[in-house]
C-alpha cells in the first residue's frame, strides 16, 4: 500500500460530502438495506455504492446498457461526462458487474425491465428518476447533506479502496471512475482498459461492502 500513498490526491469537496470511514460505511449500507421507501430508489442507492459511477449515469441507466449474461454495464460515450469530441468519438465506459450488482438488477428487472430506464421516474416513466431522488432518500435515512450525497458514493469507494484494499493500482481505480488522464501519456492511458483488473476490483469491492454491512472487522493491510 505504501506505493499508493500520494498516488491519488485526497478527494475533499465540501458540497459532495461522503462517508469515508468503514464503520460509518457499514451503518450506511445497513440503513440502505432497511430503506422502506420505493424499491427502485433503494436499488439505485445499492447500485450507487456497488458501481460508484456518476449519479447522472446511475439514475439515467438504461436496460439496453445492461448485459446480465456477461455481467457488464456499458455506458455509451455520449452519456459520459466528456468533451463534445469525446462524446462523439470516444469509446463507451465499461462497468463490470459483481454478483451482488447482478442480484440487485435481477430483483428490479420485473418492476422496470419493460421500459427504457432501470430507474424510471415514478410520475413519468418515460424519463429517468429525478436527480434529487437519491439525495432525498439519504436524508430520509438520517444522513445530512454534510454527511453523504449521491456523488459521495464515488469518494467513499475511492477512499476505502486506497486505504483498506491493498494491491489495487491507482490507474485501475481511476479508470473505473472514468477519470481522464491528462498529459503526454493520456492517450495511451485511455487505451488501457485494465478490464481484468477492474473486474477483480469490482468483485472485491462488492465483497468488502458485504463485510462492512454485517459489521465484520475489516482492517487495513500493508504490503
Amino acid at each position: 500500500m505504501d506505493d499508493l500513498q500520494g498516488a491519488l490526491e485526497p478527494l475533499t469537496v465540501q458540497h459532495m460530502a461522503a462517508v469515508l470511514e468503514p464503520v460509518k460505511a457499514g451503518e450506511l449500507l445497513r440503513a440502505i438495506d432497511g430503506y422502506s421507501g420505493q424499491p427502485i430508489t433503494k436499488a439505485a442507492m445499492q447500485l450507487s455504492a456497488l458501481l460508484f459511477q456518476r449519479p447522472g449515469n446511475i439514475r439515467a441507466m438504461e436496460w439496453a446498457w445492461v448485459d446480465l449474461d456477461h455481467a457488464m454495464l456499458t455506458i455509451p460515450a455520449q452519456a459520459m461526462k466528456r468533451t463534445i469530441h469525446g462524446k462523439i468519438n470516444g469509446r463507451p465506459h465499461f462497468v463490470p458487474l459483481a454478483p451482488q450488482a447482478l442480484a440487485v438488477l435481477a430483483e428490479i428487472q420485473p418492476l422496470t425491465g419493460h421500459g427504457r430506464y432501470v430507474f424510471p421516474g415514478l410520475r413519468m416513466g418515460e424519463r429517468p428518476m429525478s436527480d434529487n431522488t437519491v439525495n432525498a432518500a439519504l436524508r430520509r435515512l438520517g444522513f445530512t447533506g454534510e454527511e453523504m450525497t449521491a456523488h459521495g458514493f464515488r469518494a467513499m469507494a475511492r477512499t476505502l479502496m486506497v486505504e483498506r484494499m491493498p494491491g489495487i493500482s491507482a490507474d485501475v481505480i481511476e479508470a473505473q471512475l472514468a477519470h481522464g488522464k491528462s498529459g503526454p501519456l493520456g492517450a495511451a492511458y485511455d487505451r488501457a482498459e485494465f478490464m481484468e483488473q477492474r473486474r477483480r476490483m469490482m468483485d472485491g469491492w462488492a465483497d468488502y461492502l458485504d463485510k462492512l454491512r454485517v459489521g465484520a472487522q475489516v482492517i487495513q493491510l500493508r504490503s
